[in-house]
């Protein structure tokens, strides 16, 4: 069974909670563990229900991990198309600081089939988005 759709408003709120560390993380003090996961963690379930599937497996450790994309679906060993990346670069991502090829090399990206989150990103877009949460 899939796991319950993240609330908008709910994942918003949390991403841009850690939006200022995002931007300039050497300039402001870096979220408690707990703010920096809720907002992995959210975000991933977001892009999960966005782009439904199971070809693209996408790792932000130590916080979560999300299978997504249509196609065929992996069931062992390691997947062929797996995005990994750290938080900082995740959130970067997902609030729209960071294009995926902005990204290239700060994000580890195999299989052929891996590049297609970028359809999905960013999940809140900072630049479009009023700042209050």
């Amino acid at each position: 069974m899939p796991r319950r759709a993240p609330d908008p408003a709910q994942v918003r709120a949390e991403l841009l909670a850690v939006a200022p560390w995002v931007r300039d993380p050497d300039g402001t003090e870096r979220p408690p563990r707990p703010a920096l996961a809720a907002a992995v963690r959210s975000s991933l379930r977001t892009l999960e229900h966005a782009a439904p599937g199971h070809s693209v497996e996408v790792r932000v450790p130590p916080f979560g991990a999300v299978q997504c994309v249509e196609g065929p679906r992996h069931t062992r060993g390691t997947p062929p198309n797996v995005v990994e990346t750290d938080p900082a670069t995740w959130l970067a991502l997902a609030l729209g600081l960071l294009s995926w090829d902005g990204a290239a090399d700060r994000v580890s990206a195999s299989g052929h089939r891996a590049g297609e989150i970028a359809r999905w990103l960013p999940v809140v877009d900072v630049h479009r988005t009023c700042e209050k949460p």
